[in-house]
């Protein structure tokens, strides 16, 4: 028989006594109980519902039944000596069948909630440093589960859970952890961008070095094309009837016209200043036919002339000025001519085509 039956039977047995003074009907709210005293001695309780009490001997106290939580702050001091602040939710109910210890036997059971948080955070924390104390936060928390539990469940106290919600040190300790961070942060990106800078400079150095090397093939082909196409031209201006140096003298001066040509119909050409009269191209002419008669003196059999055309045609694609030709003292077909090795002597000048 639960201590509600005997306050229950209690009352019929009572019933004409408490009929003659009075009774007091009262509702007891659903997640609650209420705890019954007669002259000041507990009775029982009562379940949730319309009971009824006599006001002058007995009492009726409604206790809930329902999870509360009790939220606090506890000031502590890491291994590092950093001051902290930490933030407990501590989630609790009175226990239905040990209602008379919950409810006679301790007074203010928040504080005393509240100081065995603080004793179990005050003897961990100062073992820890800074960083092991974000980190160890489920430790901590079964460490404070287990000792509050123990402490309370003699006085009906049932502790649901533990919850450390935040840790909290000085505001300029936090302001130098996050300029540790950002530093930190900055010094990775710095080394990511220049990773980044190196190979976008190898790789760019690879395209210049294969670009080139590309420019260089393309140059020896296009210098092989011309040797062959100026090949091609001495023999076909041979087999026509055309001496080397007029087929010579012809080719010059029609690279030159082509060449004032292209600069003149090129849109994206840069201007150039050119000589342009008639004194101009008898000039070239001119240059044209005396190194013809050079070459001819110097290899006198014609065949070889004709084979040796595309590579003088080459050297002579440079501009007059720029062009040297070193020649044997004995072979060049001048009147006098003066070498350091050799004394001077008389040549007798060679026949020179009209």
């Amino acid at each position: 028989m639960s201590d509600s039956d005997d306050y229950e039977e209690m009352l019929l047995d009572h019933a004409e006594s408490v009929t003659s003074i009075g009774v007091c009907p009262m509702c007891v709210p659903t997640g609650q109980v209420g705890v019954v005293q007669c002259f000041g001695k507990f009775q029982g309780y009562v379940e949730p519902g319309l009971t009824c009490f006599c006001p002058p001997f007995s009492s009726v106290q409604n206790v809930s039944l329902a999870v509360t939580q009790n939220v606090g702050n506890t000031e502590c001091k890491t291994k590092d000596n950093v001051t902290l602040t930490i933030c407990t939710a501590v989630q609790y109910k009175i226990n239905k069948s040990m209602v008379r210890q919950a409810v006679f036997e301790i007074i203010n059971p928040e504080a005393q909630i509240q100081a065995h948080i603080d004793d179990v955070l005050r003897s961990t924390v100062p073992t820890m440093d800074l960083d092991a104390a974000y980190e160890a936060k489920e430790q901590v928390t079964r460490s404070m589960m287990h000792a509050v539990k123990a402490a309370m469940a003699p006085y009906g106290y049932e502790i649901t859970n533990i919850l450390l919600t935040d840790l909290r040190p000085e505001k300029h300790v936090l302001d130098a952890m996050n300029t540790i961070n950002a530093s930190r942060r900055q010094r990775e990106a710095a080394m990511e961008q220049g990773e980044a800078e190196k190979v976008l400079r190898v790789k760019a150095a690879e395209a210049d070095a294969e670009a080139k090397f590309l420019s260089g093939q393309g140059i020896a082909r296009m210098r092989k094309a011309v040797a062959e196409g100026f090949r091609d031209s001495m023999q076909s201006m041979g087999q026509g009837g055309l001496s080397p140096q007029d087929a010579m003298h012809m080719m010059i001066t029609t690279q030159y016209i082509d060449t004032l040509k292209d600069y003149a119909s090129s849109p994206n050409s840069s201007a150039i200043m050119v000589p342009h009269d008639t004194e101009a191209v008898k000039n070239v002419e001119a240059q044209v036919r005396d190194a013809a008669i050079i070459a001819s003196h110097l290899k006198p059999p014609q065949h070889m002339m004709m084979m040796a055309a595309p590579a003088m045609s080459t050297e002579m694609m440079a501009p007059p000025a720029m062009r040297v030709q070193e020649v044997a003292p004995p072979a060049m077909p001048v009147g006098m001519i003066a070498s350091p090795a050799m004394p001077m002597q008389e040549v007798a000048p060679p026949a020179m085509p009209v």
